[in-house]
């Protein structure tokens, strides 16, 4: 009898028996109203500008569809979020989310991670490669996708092909959580280990590590990458890029739970308790903090329209709300909307419809300094020590790769920020052209 053909490794196939192929479960709506009202509808339209997902302690992933309604004559804009759809994918609570232009993924203490098309609102199959819960789930542009886990995995994928590129063991203990620098070529990753590791994601391999002396559970860049912060329950340690030293800490009242950059220096704190404060990482002062939840605030989201600065906010409450920002910090958010979903919410996201055109970033990200090669061998004979210096400022950038920004075999000439699409549409012409040549 022939042995069954082993499956390819990432995309499981339980939902699909052809990983090349998309699986057709669909996500199960929750309301009949279309999205957007269609051309010619006699309806007033709407447009759609985003969409909530949370999961939960319930193991259902919740999606929202937020309509805008345009301004009328003398009115404010009504935002109304509307019950799109649930999925119950997992078997298990949902501990991580992650948002790109396309797809929303799900991690989960069943140690899979499941992938959803949100333009076509279907289940897109599952990667099932770690050994222990989803810790952390982030992607970087629309290609690349990292993940960590309790077995102290890192594993890069391929967002397009759902592969596994890269597999590392990046901790002892847990990855509890992780970070993409902005320019996509270096990772921050803590873990149960009590070690605060760099990664050079341009090469796939450990760059620095430094010892703490707890368990961090949080590490987050700032919009430009010049500072980054590392939580150690109601701690948070500000780092300058530069220096890779700590220029401060700032101190919440209980333990964090989410920290978002508004700015480059202003940071969205949340913790467990019902208020969000909003923190100067220069002067270390609180700029001004409102009630949000009437329970502890699980996770935050935030980010930029062409008219407004949002934060999203999830709460085990079971409430997510939409706050509109103020340009002074030192003024409290104004709510927007808030829908009740009843369930134990864990994890947030914002998937953002690509016809809205959105700011995917604040500020230009900085790029690390270069470094000899002499000097950083030295470096790296100091990791056999009981502390290693964790300077990110001496990785030598490698201009033929581009880390996470690109096709790291072809890179694009000019401009990194040329879309897929439109560098696809240049390569066509050009094959044209010299078919006619």
């Amino acid at each position: 009898m022939q042995a069954p053909k082993r499956q390819p490794r990432g995309l499981d196939v339980n939902v699909s028996a052809d990983a090349g192929k998309t699986p057709s479960s669909p996500l199960h709506p929750l309301s009949s109203l279309p999205v957007c009202a269609e051309p010619g509808s006699r309806r007033r339209r709407v447009r759609c500008c985003m969409e909530l997902v949370a999961g939960c302690y319930e193991q259902v992933l919740f999606g929202f569809a937020v309509r805008l309604e345009p301004k009328a004559s003398g009115d404010h804009e009504k935002w109304t979020p509307v019950a799109d759809f649930t999925h119950h994918a997992h078997t298990a609570s949902l501990s991580a989310v992650a948002v790109s232009s396309r797809f929303v993924v799900t991690g989960s203490k069943d140690e899979t991670i499941h992938i959803y098309d949100m333009k076509k609102k279907i289940d897109h199959g599952a990667l099932v490669h770690h050994n222990g819960t989803i810790t952390c789930l982030k992607f970087h542009g629309n290609r690349h996708l990292i993940s960590g886990a309790e077995d102290g995995l890192i594993c890069v994928w391929d967002a397009k092909k759902w592969e596994c590129l890269k597999s590392i063991k990046a901790h002892k203990g847990h990855v509890t959580f992780l970070s993409i620098h902005p320019s996509g070529k270096l990772a921050l990753s803590v873990g149960t280990d009590k070690t605060l590791r760099t990664w050079n994601l341009v090469e796939g391999r450990s760059a620095f590590i430094k010892n703490i002396k707890q368990n961090a559970h949080i590490v987050e860049w700032s919009p430009r990458g010049e500072k980054y912060v590392v939580v150690i329950l109601n701690k948070i340690d500000v780092y300058q890029l530069d220096t890779a030293s700590v220029s401060g800490t700032i101190t919440n009242e209980k333990r964090v739970s989410s920290v978002r950059f508004l700015s480059e220096s202003v940071l969205a704190v949340a913790g467990d308790e019902e208020v969000v404060r909003f923190f100067d990482c220069d002067s270390l002062m609180c700029l001004s903090e409102f009630k949000a939840h009437e329970n502890r605030v699980k996770d935050m989201f935030s980010f930029e329209t062409p008219e407004h600065h949002l934060i999203v906010t999830a709460s085990s409450d079971g409430f997510i709300k939409m706050w509109k920002l103020k340009e002074d910090k030192g003024v409290s958010p104004s709510l927007l909307c808030e829908v009740n979903t009843n369930a134990r919410l864990t994890c947030l996201g914002v998937w953002l419809d690509r016809v809205t055109d959105t700011k995917e970033s604040l500020l230009p990200a900085v790029e690390p300094p270069p470094v000899s090669k002499q000097e950083q061998s030295k470096r790296n004979k100091k990791e056999s020590g009981h502390e290693v210096q964790e300077e990110e400022r001496q990785l030598k950038p490698d201009t033929k790769n581009c880390g996470l920004t690109g096709d790291s075999n072809k890179p694009t000439k000019g401009s990194s920020l040329v879309s897929t699409k439109k560098r696809k549409t240049v390569e066509m012409l050009e094959k044209k052209r010299r078919k006619y040549e």
